[in-house]
């Protein structure tokens, strides 16, 4: 696709796009393992250091950012691309964290779901009354994998609940410009799955991989499903996995379009500019950040303008 703008080069990793108000943006290095900022003249700067393998990020109702943070991968280059790999030596569980970005301070909020640890938190949304869906992708290790779920916290409570298990590497999270309805993929199946919400943090119903009637959408051939972003018609936009680009899914689950991208690693997304118009998108095997003239306006993210900054 032509006519997108390179805004930095030479991040191991990047995921998790958030637009700050003064127009520069925030991504996570997985690789790296920080928080960064990349400003609107392309100087980037480590706003935090977080360890482990920062993954998602969003703006919290208290003005922090919030990450989850998978615990880390081992890393290895195939033709030219940083790709992560299994769970690394020095694994220790996986965490959400929130980060104050006027001075870099961190802190560790969440680690557990009742007695179960967190293995590898992945995506996070926050909804309009201040609290968060995330994912947790679990591990992969040599000969064996983790199975995933979708969780529901609030940070003002301490609360957390897991809604939706098992799946397999459950991914990027979402919701319409309502909050009405969840969405979220399941990244090694390529797909999409909605479930209507009757109360904040509360579904309709509560279902697993196998129910056919709660996939959104599916990927035809082998395309993974990364992260979303949805537009203010409602339309989902998913980053795709080795068809990189961005598939765009209509509320319907009818397949709009594929925006191609020049990496197979199109990982996470978000919209911002004075209308909404520009997506904002990680192209993590290659390292860069773009932005991209998009043709429709996406759905304003909740309490951006209450960063601390």
């Amino acid at each position: 696709m032509s006519g997108f703008r390179v805004l930095a080069t030479g991040l191991l990793f990047p995921e998790g796009p958030v637009v700050l108000p003064d127009g520069s943006l925030l991504v996570v290095e997985i690789a790296r393992g920080t928080l960064t900022r990349v400003f609107p003249d392309g100087t980037v700067d480590v706003a935090a250091e977080l360890g482990g393998g920062p993954n998602g990020a969003a703006v919290g109702p208290d003005g922090w950012i919030y990450v989850c943070n998978n615990g880390g991968f081992t890393w290895h280059r195939e033709g030219g691309l940083l790709v992560p790999g299994e769970t690394p030596p020095d694994y220790s569980g996986g965490s959400i964290q929130r980060v104050d970005l006027r001075t870099g301070a961190v802190e560790t909020v969440l680690t557990h779901c009742g007695n179960h640890r967190l293995n590898g938190p992945n995506d996070i949304a926050f909804d309009a009354t201040g609290g968060y869906w995330f994912s947790d992708n679990g591990k992969r290790r040599e000969r064996d994998m983790d199975r995933g779920g979708i969780y529901y916290a609030r940070p003002d409570t301490g609360e957390v609940r897991e809604w939706f298990f098992p799946f397999e590497h459950p991914n990027g999270v979402g919701l319409s410009p309502n909050d009405g309805t969840l969405y979220f993929n399941e990244t090694v199946t390529g797909r999409c799955f909605r479930a209507s919400l009757s109360a904040p943090g509360t579904p309709a119903r509560v279902f697993n991989a196998f129910d056919p009637s709660a996939c959104l959408y599916g990927a035809p051939g082998v395309q993974l499903f990364d992260s979303l972003a949805v537009e203010a018609n409602g339309n989902i936009c998913i980053a795709t996995v080795i068809n990189g680009g961005i598939t765009v899914v209509a509320p319907n689950g009818e397949f709009v379009e594929h925006v191609p991208l020049p990496d197979p690693f199109v990982t996470n997304l978000c919209f911002g500019g004075p209308d909404l118009k520009t997506a904002f998108v990680t192209l993590s095997g290659t390292g860069q950040l773009i932005a991209v003239p998009w043709p429709r306006p996406g759905a304003p993210s909740h309490f951006v303008d209450r960063v601390r900054m």
